[in-house]
């Protein structure tokens, strides 16, 4: 039997539903858990011939690890992740500049999730995280990313470094979040292809990563604290891109 995953929550379970129901096992619901939105999904997922299931909320608990569950979650087959070969094919001649994003270890499930709400927010074309020490795609990065996990496409690569070296074959730029970079992202230019690459929290960025940047920038931080959450950082180095070019 194929590897499951546990899909929490009102939107996430809605965002399966729409774009992957082929995915979709059968639905938990907790027992007596009714409203508009809810009763809307489990009408949905019969009309599909997905089963439903009636829990009691503890069970729904476990089944989601603890996280915000909303009364519902769907099991489903894996996530499917892009081939890193098939994503370079891909860049090899976009229509419009490509923006990636890179994990450097990110190892938080909750700070996961959030990169990826936000980097399927502003458009990035993948996501990729490296093999080893990354956080795997349990309830929680799936609840916290909101759907991103259903729409964004992931890549794993088994070597980060090598993979830096075949987008920048392709002429994508490649830069580096660092805390201690002199230069701001707001002097970069990030209109053309780009992959920005976030660092793990609190060791940033490994130092084999950092060499293979073409440059390494940082946000200029005005108050107290020396540093933000990654995932808040990541939010404003890939806004920043859609804001340049936007323009």
């Amino acid at each position: 039997m194929s590897k499951r995953e546990i899909i929490p929550g009102i939107h996430t379970v809605s965002a399966l539903l729409n774009h992957q129901p082929e995915r979709a096992h059968s639905l938990w619901l907790e027992q007596n858990k009714h409203n508009t939105r809810i009763d809307a999904l489990v009408q949905q997922a019969r009309s599909l011939g997905i089963a439903v299931q009636s829990v009691q909320r503890n069970k729904l608990d476990q089944l989601c690890e603890g996280t915000q569950h909303q009364g519902i979650a769907v099991s489903c087959s894996s996530t499917t992740l892009l081939d890193e070969h098939r994503l370079c094919d891909q860049l090899q001649n976009p229509d419009t500049p490509p923006l990636l994003l890179v994990l450097d270890e990110v190892s938080d499930p909750h700070n996961f999730g959030a990169c990826l709400r936000s980097a399927d927010a502003a458009g990035v074309d993948a996501v990729i995280i490296p093999q080893r020490n990354s956080a795997p795609l349990t309830p929680v990065v799936h609840k916290t990313a909101s759907g991103a996990t259903i729409h964004l496409p992931l890549v794993k690569t088994a070597n980060l470094s090598r993979f830096i070296d075949a987008v920048k074959k392709l002429g994508i730029w490649v830069y580096g979040a660092a805390g201690e970079a002199t230069d701001s992202i707001y002097s970069a230019n990030l209109t053309h292809p780009t992959a920005i690459i976030m660092g793990a929290e609190g060791q940033g960025l490994r130092r084999l990563t950092q060499e293979r940047c073409d440059q390494l920038y940082s946000l200029p931080m005005l108050g107290d604290v020396e540093s933000l959450n990654v995932s808040v950082a990541t939010g404003i180095f890939l806004f920043e891109a859609v804001r340049q070019r936007s323009r």
